[in-house]
């Protein structure tokens, strides 16, 4: 069956490339040497498990989003989860977040990516990671609370990568963050070298950013900080009187080939969100390719889609997995590609709740 699904052979192949870039560009580091050859075996075991889930009929996708929290100790300008008024719901305990992730781990989920909120005011998340070393768990993080005592919680654990947020340099990240927040992260970025903890940049393209934030010297300077992950997100227009920062139509269909460059050019891994869904046959969410489970615990198509018809709260996630809902979604992939405001789903909305009302 797998051999008919052409986006999963892709997809299992570009993960397979990560991991293998990633053993490249940390070949001087015994220690991570020997974790990346571990994590390329049990890659290779969580396909498995995903290939025959789907021989029973049961789609599951590699890669799962959640936000572990509302919380966060920043205000952000254009900030999806305040947009979407997500902290009136109550978040899942430490108990229910371990057994989705279980659960999560049975079914194949390799990649698990944490966010918020801001991920690291659930210290608890330390020792969740400690317990499924077989998945690697990228933290998107705003940088401010990672001290001594989370470096040292992180270097205990490979398989977790903290990702942090920066805009640009002080006055792109401070307009947006707050300011003296590109200062502090500096601090961050020396302690995490110091530390010789493997970690990466999440970095929002705006129209206004793009040139900067793709740009050589931008990129030189990140490196020398010891960075070598670069996740490059595109802005979606989730806040009203910001879709002058979409990026252009130009802008988008650059970015596939400047990752391509930026991979030949420098030791580090470039990978951009939510990348070439063309190359996908459309758009990968609704556990296509990826799916977002909520802090409430509600599964959703994709953070910037907040819309559900299920709850892991009363359901196990290979249930949810099947709802009527993300399989409709699945179904039209092939029209759900980039549009004005990179998130297909998003630009779509009202599509996708009518799907909801349809539904209920």
């Amino acid at each position: 069956m797998e051999q008919g699904n052409r986006h999963m052979l892709l997809l299992n192949q570009q993960i397979g490339h990560l991991f293998r870039d990633a053993l490249r560009i940390n070949m001087t580091n015994p220690a991570y040497v020997y974790f990346l050859l571990q994590t390329l075996w049990r890659q290779r075991k969580a396909k498995q498990k995903r290939r025959q889930w789907e021989q029973e009929g049961i789609h599951v996708p590699p890669f799962m989003i959640a936000s572990i929290t509302n919380r966060c100790n920043l205000q952000c300008k254009g900030c999806y989860n305040r947009a979407q008024h997500r902290t009136e719901r109550q978040e899942l305990s430490e108990d229910k977040l371990r057994d989705i992730i279980r659960q999560a781990d049975e079914l194949g989920i390799s990649i698990m990516l944490l966010a918020g909120g801001e991920p690291m005011v659930r210290k608890e998340i330390f020792s969740i990671m400690g317990e499924f070393p077989q998945i690697i768990f990228p933290i998107f993080t705003n940088g401010l609370l990672l001290n001594e005592e989370m470096v040292g919680m992180f270097k205990k654990r490979k398989n977790a990568v903290p990702v942090i947020s920066v805009e640009g340099h002080r006055e792109e990240t401070d307009v947006r963050r707050g300011a003296g927040v590109y200062d502090h992260l500096e601090k961050t970025f020396r302690l995490l070298k110091k530390s010789g903890i493997f970690f990466g940049t999440s970095i929002t393209m705006t129209a206004k950013n793009f040139d900067l934030v793709t740009g050589y010297a931008f990129i030189e300077k990140l490196m020398e900080s010891a960075c070598r992950l670069f996740f490059y997100v595109e802005y979606v227009p989730v806040q009203q009187g910001t879709e002058d920062l979409v990026l252009t139509e130009g802008q988008r269909q650059r970015v596939s080939a400047l990752m391509a460059v930026l991979r030949h050019r420098y030791p580090g891994l470039f990978i951009a969100f939510p990348g070439d869904e063309e190359a996908f046959g459309g758009c990968l969410a609704a556990g296509r390719g990826f799916i977002h489970v909520n802090a409430a615990g509600d599964v959703e198509p994709c953070p910037f889609a907040p819309y559900s018809d299920t709850s892991l709260k009363n359901m196990t996630l290979k249930e949810a997995l099947q709802s009527e809902f993300l399989q409709t979604i699945r179904q039209h992939h092939g029209s759900l590609t980039e549009t004005a405001g990179g998130c297909a789903l998003w630009e779509k909305r009202e599509w996708v709740e009518k799907l909801l009302k349809e539904e209920r």
